[in-house]
């Protein structure tokens, strides 16, 4: 494994920067049946795809904001002055020297290439609406790996894609997987094949460059019985003076036996709303670990969920959620047991800064037709300032013959007399609330794969600055 100082920088600064906007598609400004037809048509889909978009916009026309998701923020969302398709026209590569320019130059900034150098089995690489690079190590090919676009996933492996899709996440679940349903493109689609275990992390990163925009990403991975592999995807974009939207929908497939985990680290600038709907089926024996770091955006309103499908399925989810000033994470987990003897796992951790405010929202189901199932939940959170709020809402079902449910939450505010410690040290406020937060959540950070969570760190310090005293 490579020095991690080589991975991809987490600086919120890093990505606050844009290049003069030049697309050679441009679906317009608003949401309508014309708009979704120009999407596909620009895309060369098929007439089932066009239908499904369709019949997904009219889902999406006839749902309310979900209220369980609880933020009168929403509100401010006008969709009538969004753009939800802007492409380059430059058809994808794979090799960076054919990436147009601009691209190319922000994902340089970004340290993409050194990653996909140091430590990646692949990357592919999403700026606005769709990839503009993709690729993957040689030898995977061999071993059947396959990890595209979902735009070439509907194209080339329409007998996998399609008998997934749609089917972890319906298009009705909620309004935001239904407006995702209706103008998706990009997002990676990933199918790992009998027994294959991938030994290095496959990663996409996430670019919105555009002003008053939507990204819409569809993910479907698919890990086959036996298989196991480990994806990565970052997120950024540029400080806009109007609100952006970031709305994906994230499908995992895991079967008999199989492993994934999922990692995300979100770096969105604060303008950005980020309502993401993920979720995991987990079959017999089958594994599906989300791991969720979620920094930056105005409102994020994010809830990884595991269906626990098949007997002795295990689901698990650790995130930690930093809200900063006029920020407010809104993240959690569901577990749904529908299985005997399944387990789930569920750890957070919050901080509070300024008048940020971290809330955890959170699912554990089990119906009485199981039995001998298990869920361990712990929610923690540290408030910084004096009007620096958490929240903390479970949801908890449990019926059936021997399921048992733990949840234990906790509050505490930064300790005083610490600060106060470090600082006759000669640490300042910043570097010594800096060092608490980091200690706070350092339990979690190593749940992060290393190349990750020096950056964590790193930003976690930053995100200090100018935030205390």
């Amino acid at each position: 494994m490579e020095n991690p100082e080589q991975s991809l920088n987490l600086d919120r600064s890093a990505g606050d920067f844009k290049y003069a906007e030049d697309y050679a598609y441009d679906a317009g400004v608003g949401l309508n049946e014309d708009v979704i037809r120009y999407i596909s048509s620009v895309k060369g889909e098929d007439e089932w795809i066009l239908n499904f978009r369709l019949e997904a916009l009219k889902t999406f026309e006839k749902m309310k904001n979900p209220t369980h998701w609880a933020s009168k923020r929403l509100d401010e969302l006008d969709f009538s002055k969004i753009r939800y398709y802007l492409a380059k026209g430059a058809k994808k590569t794979r090799s960076w020297d054919e990436v147009p320019d601009d691209v190319k130059n922000t994902f340089e900034r970004l340290g993409v290439p050194e990653q996909e150098r140091a430590f990646l089995a692949g990357v592919e690489a999403q700026f606005d609406s769709e990839s503009a690079y993709s690729n993957m190590k040689e030898h995977l090919a061999k071993d059947g790996v396959i990890f595209v676009d979902s735009t070439e996933g509907l194209k080339k492996y329409p007998e996998i894609f399609r008998k997934y899709f749609g089917k972890v996440i319906p298009t009705s679940d909620n309004k935001y997987s239904a407006l995702n349903s209706a103008v998706f493109s990009g997002g990676s689609f990933i199918y790992v094949p009998k027994g294959v275990k991938v030994q290095q992390p496959l990663q996409a990163y996430f670019r919105i460059n555009a002003e008053s925009f939507g990204q819409f990403e569809r993910t479907l991975i698919i890990a086959d019985e036996g298989a196991e592999l480990m994806y990565m995807e970052g997120c950024t974009a540029p400080r806009f003076e109007t609100g952006t939207l970031h709305s994906a929908v994230v499908e995992l497939v895991a079967l008999k036996g199989a492993k994934i985990q999922y990692v995300t680290v979100q770096n969105w600038s604060d303008n950005v709303f980020n309502l993401v709907t993920k979720r995991g089926m987990a079959e017999e024996d089958a594994q599906i670990r989300w791991v969720d770091c979620n920094i930056g955006s105005g409102i994020t309103m994010k809830y990884p969920a595991v269906v626990l499908k098949g007997e002795r399925a295990r689901g698990e989810v650790i995130s930690i959620a930093l809200a900063n000033a006029k920020q407010h994470q809104d993240t959690g987990a569901k577990m749904i047991h529908l299985a005997d003897n399944t387990t789930s796992n569920v750890t957070s951790k919050s901080v509070s800064i300024a008048d940020g405010r971290a809330s955890y929202r959170g699912l554990v189901y089990m119906p009485k037709n199981v039995k001998n199932c298990k869920n361990n939940t712990e929610c923690d959170a540290l408030l910084i300032n004096t009007n620096s709020r958490t929240d903390t809402y479970p949801a908890i079902v449990c019926s059936g013959e021997g399921n048992s449910i733990q949840h234990e939450a906790s509050v505490s505010k930064l300790n005083e007399e610490q600060i106060f410690y470090m600082r006759q040290r000669g640490l300042s406020e910043t570097e010594a609330v800096s060092l608490a937060v980091n200690g706070f959540v350092n339990d979690l950070v190593k749940e992060f794969p290393m190349e990750y969570s020096v950056e964590l760190k790193r930003l976690i310090e930053l995100q200090m600055e100018g935030s205390v005293g």
